[in-house]
């Protein structure tokens, strides 16, 4: 599943140095792969520690974890959405993405330029919030304009409909207010405003980056940014690039904890961070435990076993028979399949059974 989280923002608030930190995140995550498809794409593991605990029992010949893209936007500048600067590759290319991570600076520097002179995280959000708002009415202008004459004469209820969730998102974007504001009552508008592809109704992670003191407990600048977002229906996440970047240099795992530990932090901003990435995208993770190897599967929240199989093969899913589930604790417990075999703690679904993340999965399908 080739999903992708496009990270965003102005120039000179950190963005490169979190997506190169990001391209070291093999050192993160101990042994695992980091490729890039293309300059500003990177293939990135996602950390999971559940993989390494069933190694420990299962002693695979390898573990294969699961991972996320992630795409570094080229920074926009005010008028994108007419063309300003890279501002049409800006706007194409988070159209292309699934979610938006979305940097802010939220830290004092005399030797880093602030494009618009100042610090202000909220001023830099609303910057590319209005771009993006302001592609996004264009097209549903446009799209008004094709239903507006057969919502209003004619007996088409899926032009009445289509008009009625075009109105509603256009009002919302009049007031300065992303598309994913806007909620609907039932699942066939939720479908007509989805068919949109709207920029400012992607999930949106907005990703503080301070200087080392705030990196635990946040600063001034983050508290103005959660005031700010209070309404959006999105997510905030604090990482300080720069001492990021600095860890992903260390080689040894156990240096690396020391100094994670030494600031106060429990986990890196790179692994939490694509952790986050990869709950935006609506997506979750099955694994599968063998002598050849222990494998994290994505899949999207809410799939059932038959579509989860279809994850692995095609050929799964067309002749799928039952999926055999062990949870993810009970393995831990019981220390290996054929023990929680016997204790009667695998359970035997079938296919309307909605898969969880964490399952241990085996499949048996007929083709």
């Amino acid at each position: 599943m080739a999903l992708q989280c496009g990270i965003v923002g102005l120039p000179n608030v950190g963005k490169s140095t979190l997506f190169n930190c990001l391209s070291n995140a093999k050192a993160q995550a101990a042994n695992f792969p980091f490729c890039t498809i293309e300059p500003n794409v990177g293939v990135i593991t996602v950390p999971d520690e559940r993989l390494n605990k069933l190694a420990e029992l299962v002693h695979p010949q390898k573990i294969v974890p699961t991972t996320v893209e992630i795409v570094d936007i080229a920074g926009l500048v005010k008028g994108a959405s007419k063309g300003e600067g890279l501002g049409n590759k800006f706007l194409a290319n988070i159209r292309e993405t699934d979610a938006v991570l979305h940097v802010l600076r939220c830290f004092d520097d005399d030797n880093v330029t602030h494009v618009d002179g100042s610090v202000n995280p909220v001023r830099d959000k609303e910057i590319i919030d209005a771009e993006l708002q302001l592609k996004d009415l264009e097209t549903i202008e446009s799209r008004i304009s094709r239903v507006e004459k057969q919502a209003k004469t004619g007996g088409d209820k899926s032009a009445k409909l289509a008009f009625e969730v075009y109105a509603k998102i256009r009002e919302a974007l009049l007031k300065g207010e992303s598309a994913r504001t806007v909620t609907f009552e039932t699942k066939d508008e939720t479908k007509a405003a989805r068919e949109l592809f709207l920029l400012t109704a992607k999930p949106v992670l907005y990703v503080c980056n301070v200087d080392e003191a705030s990196a635990v407990n946040g600063n001034k600048y983050v508290d103005e940014i959660r005031e700010a977002v209070k309404n959006e229906n999105a997510e905030i996440l604090v990482v300080a690039a720069k001492i990021e970047s600095e860890i992903a240099e260390f080689e040894n795992y156990d240096e690396r904890e020391l100094f994670l530990s030494e600031i106060g932090l429990g986990e890196s901003g790179v692994n939490r961070l694509i952790k986050a990435a990869y709950k935006l995208l609506n997506l979750q993770t099955f694994l599968t435990a063998g002598p050849q190897e222990v494998r994290a599967w994505t899949f999207e929240k809410g799939w059932k076993a038959p579509q989860c199989a279809g994850v692995i093969h095609t050929d799964f899913e067309k002749g799928f028979i039952r999926a055999e589930v062990i949870k993810y604790a009970d393995y831990l417990s019981y220390g290996s399949e054929a023990a929680v075999k016997e204790a009667g703690k695998m359970n035997v679904e079938g296919k309307d059974y909605l898969v969880q993340d964490g399952d241990i999965m085996h499949f048996r399908f007929n083709v």
